[in-house]
Order: C-alpha cells, then structure tokens, then sequence
C-alpha cells in the first residue's frame, strides 16, 4: 500500500477483523479508530503511515503475505471446506484475509505448499509456458529401472495428455519397492500417480521436495509454516519474470517520461468520460485463463486420438461455448461424444483450472473495486460456459462486482456478432452509447464496435501477435488495469 490509500473497510476486512459488512458495523459503532481519532465514515481513506486500531489494539497492514507450509497427509488443499479440514486451517499467524496454496498437492500427499495472496506470481509459477520445475520423492510399488528413466525422460502419454520430459533419478531399491526423486515441469491433476501408472506402478507415498527456487525448510515438521524470506520471495519472481516486469511499471511513471507515457489518472478519465456501464469479457480479458483452452483442446482431441490442428484456436475464437462443440463435432468425426455431452466434458476438464490456476489480470480488482464505488453498472459478456463463468467468479471472490452476467449460449451466436453485448446492456438498461467494452481478442472487439460502444483493447500473452491490429481497431488500449493506478 507503499504511497497509496486504502478504503478503511477494506482494510480492515483484508486484516481478518471481519468481513466486509462487519466491519461497516464496527465503523459505525465507534470501534475503530485512525492516528487515536474515532472514525465513522466507511470510506475513510488511511495510507499505511496511519495507526488503525480495532477496540484499542492496532491493526498492522500487510499487502502481500508469502507462506511456506509443509503439509502433512490428510488436509485438503484448498481454502475451504464445510467437510474436511484444509490447508489454511493449518496457518496460525496468517494475517491476510484472501491467501490461496499456490497449486495442489492431493490430499495423501505432503510437503512444500506455497500459500500467498500474490495472483500475478501464483499464475506465473502454475503457468504452463513458465515450466517451473517441482521435485518429488515418490515411493512406489515396483521397480524402476534405466528403461523407465529413459521412457520419463522421453515423455510419457498419460491417458489423455503428453507429459512433459521429466527427471527420473533412483535412489534406491528395495525388492519390489524403488524410492526415487521425480522432478516435472507442469502440474496436471494427480500427475505424478498417472505417470507412474502408465509404466504399471503405483504411488505409495509422495512427499514435494521443491518448487522453483524454494525447497522445502527441512526444519519445518508437518503442519508447521513460515513466512518466506525477502531473499525467498525475490527468488521466486525473478524466477518468472516478475522483477523485470515490475522495473517496466516503474518505468512507465517516471517523471521525464509522464508526456510520452500519459498520466495513468488522466488516462483513467479519459476512458471513463461519460461511462454509466462497463462491459467485461472473461477469458484474458478479466482473468489471465487463454493459456488452458488450448491445454484443454489438445487433452480432449487427445482422447480420440487426434493431434490438435494448427490454426484452430483462430478458427474457434469468438464462438459461443456451443458454437465450439458443433464445430468440433462436424470437423473431427472420431469424437464419439456428443455435443452436450462434449460440452459437459469441457467443463469438468476446465473446472478445476479455474477454481485454482486462473486469477484476476493485475489490477483488475482495484478497477472494479473503483466501479463500484462510482455506481458504474458492471456486467460479463462471454463466449464462455454459464456453469464456468460462476466457478472462476466465485474461486476469486469477485462475484458482487457484477450486475449482469451472461454468456454467448444465452443468444445463440458468438462475437463478432454484436448480440451478446447488446444483450447484457439491455439487463443493465443502459444505451449502448454509454457502454465501454473490454476486450483482449480481434472479434470481441469487432463485436463492441458493431454494438455502437467504445472498446478498450487489453494486452494478453495469447495474442501478442495481434497487437498492432488490436491497438488500431479499438479506441484504447492497455497493458493491464496497473495502467490505470489499480495495483490491486
């Protein structure tokens, strides 16, 4: 929060003194106060120079937490559970409100779990472009041999995906039980069980040893956690690419270069001049998620043995969630499934992606946090699953910034056509005039343009390549929402 202010609510909910609406009634009971002075307003503004305290104790503000546990067998990964106990009930000194495990580990496994509220670092680390490379001791029943080194090595196929070449390093046998160190460059669900099951052995025990740069602390006992080092934490991003992409964005606000760059609050009211409503598509417009669909495409056809086809997410972009299974269905004849039945597969292939690998494009929250704050009708227009659409919502917490949210289906025809656009501003009652779009694909931005509104084209990885035509077809153009002065 280094320079910038914060809603006193949000601050207080984002240090666990309650939630949202319970600490609007401490505010208002006279329970909080800034700098020894009792505060009633609810959108009081503090700056982390200010001494918050909650019924006389001060309330420290941390923005970023980063926690390393070392699960034990037995805990769900997750954040929670009405039926199981999970990882972050394990966490004693945790101080932020909003920390996820950085991917999963199953339930019967243990070891290294990183825990954090950093969304652009989990991404990168879970990112299949990144490869970040995870270790394992693994126990297995059978024994492995040069031939199944050279076979991990090689790539295994794995039922319905290719895995990676992997490191396969014996470390000892023991009749008919081997314990070795597996070290992989991806993280598909129940991985390293499915490669050992496609060489015929079985998975008696699996213990992560590493991620990236940070290994497990062999002075933690299950259960037990630590926060990360500076050092630690440094490691990580370079590791990814993030110091280098933080030293752009300070880059970018450097006073001899404001003219050239623009003034992010000048460009924040430049684009919101005369908005009542602002219209969001889904995948790598809101959430940084383009990555898995083609992961998923390639899983699926897999199945039926097919390779996937160059030039076909080109093919499908823009179409309607149902739109996709019947171009599927006609193009590739082996596929035995049928359309709702292929579309009830997707979603349970892309399900779990959502729920723990997709997290909000950076910045995305302080804009919508910003919305809301301005009464600016919010609403998600998608080429995406209804049932998809509310998972990734819901596994971000971000469900209440929404006013409308619909998807292709709902209309019958997916973008360029204008109509899903014109469908969720006509749930909003606003005129189309006084909509803003947006958008990180060619046709989605085709489709705000045909609805009459203006569109603010959005950077992402997925399409680089089509940067200059996005810059030149819609009326703005960002990086990400940081462009704006969101950091959040």
């Amino acid at each position: 929060m280094a320079g910038k202010e914060l809603r006193l609510d949000k601050y207080l909910a984002d240090m666990k003194v309650g939630t949202r609406s319970e600490v609007k009634t401490y505010i208002r009971k006279c329970r909080v106060t800034v700098n020894g002075s009792t505060v009633r307003e609810i959108g009081y503004k503090v700056s982390e120079q200010d001494i918050v305290a909650f019924d006389g104790k001060e309330v420290g503000y941390t923005k970023m937490e980063y926690i390393m546990l070392h699960k034990p067998a037995g805990v769900l990964t997750a954040t929670k559970d009405s039926h199981q106990k999970t990882v972050l009930s394990l966490l004693s000194g945790a101080k932020r409100r909003d920390l996820f495990p950085v991917g999963r580990l199953d339930k019967d496994a243990e070891g290294l779990l990183l825990i954090t509220n950093d969304g652009p670092l989990a991404h990168r680390l879970l990112s299949p472009r990144k490869h970040v490379e995870k270790t394992y001791f693994v126990r297995v029943a059978g024994k492995v041999g040069q031939e199944h080194v050279e076979k991990f090595a090689a790539g295994l196929f794995c039922y319905d995906f290719m895995a990676l070449p992997a490191e396969l390093v014996i470390k000892k046998r023991m009749g008919d039980i081997s314990e070795v160190f597996l070290t992989i460059k991806e993280g598909k669900f129940h991985q390293v069980k499915r490669m050992f099951e496609m060489v015929g052995m079985e998975v008696l025990y699996l213990k992560r040893l590493s991620m990236g740069t940070l290994p497990l602390d062999r002075k933690l006992k299950r259960g037990q956690s630590r926060e990360l080092t500076q050092k630690e934490v440094e490691d990580l991003r370079r590791l990814v690419g993030l110091e280098e992409e933080t030293k752009k964005t300070v880059e970018v606000v450097e006073p001899e270069k404001m003219e050239a760059k623009g003034d992010m609050t000048h460009l924040l009211d430049q684009v919101m001049e005369g908005v009542e409503g602002v219209l969001f598509d889904l995948d790598g417009t809101l959430v940084d998620s383009m990555w898995m669909w083609q992961e998923i495409d390639i899983e699926y056809l897999g199945r039926f043995g097919i390779p996937l086809p160059e030039g076909l997410q080109a093919q499908i972009e823009g179409m309607s969630f149902s739109e996709t299974a019947d171009y599927f269905k006609s193009h590739f004849p082996s596929i035995t499934e049928g359309i709702d039945e292929m579309k009830q597969t997707w979603n349970r292939m892309a399900w779990e992606k959502y729920a723990t690998k997709v997290f909000l494009k950076p910045g995305a929250l302080g804009f919508l946090q910003y919305l809301k704050e301005h009464g600016i009708r919010t609403g998600i227009a998608t080429s995406n699953s209804a049932e998809l659409v509310h998972t990734v919502l819901k596994a971000l917490g971000v469900q209440e910034y929404f006013d409308a949210v619909h998807t292709a289906c709902e209309v019958g025809v997916g973008k360029p056509a204008p109509d899903i656009y014109l469908y969720v501003a006509k749930k909003l009652g606003l005129a189309p005039k006084c909509c803003l779009v947006f958008e990180d694909i060619i046709k989605g931005i085709e489709a705000g343009k045909a609805a009459g509104m203006r569109v603010c084209a959005i950077q992402d990885d997925y399409s680089l390549q089509a940067e200059e035509e996005k810059r030149s077809r819609a009326d703005y153009f960002i990086n990400d929402y940081r462009d704006f002065g969101f950091d959040a």
